[in-house]
């Protein structure tokens, strides 16, 4: 989930509510008194939500966080963490299936799943429509973030599958304690690592521990020897998200995985309209065929466990990006096209 470049809004009980100068500056738009939008520092990039103005449906302090879920009049119910919008129902099923699916279906045998962040539910939702899934650990920080999506999100109810075990605790020292070899996948959806203020300078967040070297090393080690590793990994249209994703795709490559591949997924109410993942695969010769993919797609359908946004084109297209963007994080000159003769 995101916490991001949240700069220059004034947050009043769940709204982010612009002072009479922004609202009239030409540079940005669409906004009132009742909108939950988003200020990119470093881009200029502004975006919001319009709400219907209604009251919340709920709003509380957690330790950690301020949390909400409000109505909008297009994107449904929208859950707020510190002012910072994190999904909406009608488009989360972009993030939370590719989060999920292109890492479950790559492994041909995920029986023992760690999820890391995604208090709202949504990726264990969807991890555990996978049939082969034994045990889930959930991992979160904030219980409080759970308890609110498990009564108000029509998912909240995966917590109760006798498969899911949560553990209200800190994802780094979790992994860090783990047994070694003790999963096949692991799904990080964390929280932004990093973030710029107003000045341009770099302010680390909370999370920045999940993405530093020494816990990518605790994952790699808790993996089995055909693991994967799939995590958040921000917007190539950020120039600061790109500097991340060399990083850490740089630090996953360097531990040993196989491939360290950027998905790209469309998902209006972020912003940019983009975020990524990077897929990680200590073997990827071990890794599912498509021809086995599309087999469990399709049973994963037969037995009534649909999706709405991840199809099996997508395993592969996902990682399809704009030229420039993969030049930056592959880091390759690409040859000249030649004509056939």
């Amino acid at each position: 989930m995101l916490q991001k470049y949240l700069v220059r809004s004034l947050l009043s009980t769940v709204l982010i509510c612009w002072s009479s100068q922004a609202s009239s500056d030409p540079g940005i738009r669409g906004t009132s008194s009742n909108v939950a939008g988003e200020y990119i520092a470093e881009t200029g990039f502004y975006q919001a939500i319009t709400l219907t103005g209604d009251k919340p449906i709920v709003s509380l302090k957690s330790k950690y966080q301020d949390i909400s879920v409000v109505k909008s009049k297009y994107y449904g119910k929208v859950l707020i963490l510190d002012g910072v919008v994190q999904l909406t129902e009608k488009d989360a099923d972009s993030y939370n299936e590719m989060m999920t699916h292109p890492a479950m279906f790559s492994h041909r045998m995920p029986k023992r799943v760690l999820i890391i962040g995604g208090g709202d539910g949504y990726v264990l939702s969807e991890v555990l429509k996978h049939p082969e899934v034994e045990h889930v650990d959930h991992v979160d920080l904030d219980g409080d973030v759970i308890n609110v999506c498990r009564e108000y999100f029509p998912w909240g109810q995966a917590w109760d599958d006798p498969r899911v075990h949560l553990h209200i605790a800190d994802g780094s020292k979790f992994v860090k304690d783990a047994e070694t070899g003790s999963y096949q996948v692991v799904i990080q959806d964390s929280s932004d690592p990093f973030t710029y203020g107003d000045n341009g300078e770099k302010v680390e967040l909370p999370s920045q521990s999940l993405y530093a070297p020494e816990h990518f090393e605790n994952i790699y080690r808790i993996l089995s020897d055909d693991g994967i590793f799939n995590f958040q990994a921000e917007s190539i249209g950020i120039e600061s998200d790109i500097q991340g994703i060399l990083e850490w795709r740089k630090q996953a490559l360097a531990l040993g995985f196989d491939t360290a591949n950027y998905g790209s997924i469309t998902i209006s109410s972020y912003p940019t309209g983009q975020i990524g993942f990077l897929l990680c695969q200590k073997s990827e010769i071990d890794s599912s065929t498509m021809n086995e993919i599309e087999k469990r797609y399709n049973q994963l359908l037969r037995n009534g466990q649909e999706t709405s946004y991840y199809h099996t084109k997508l395993q592969r297209s996902a990682f399809d990006l704009p030229l420039w963007a993969e030049k930056r994080i592959y880091e390759f000159k690409p040859e000249a096209f030649t004509e056939e003769k």
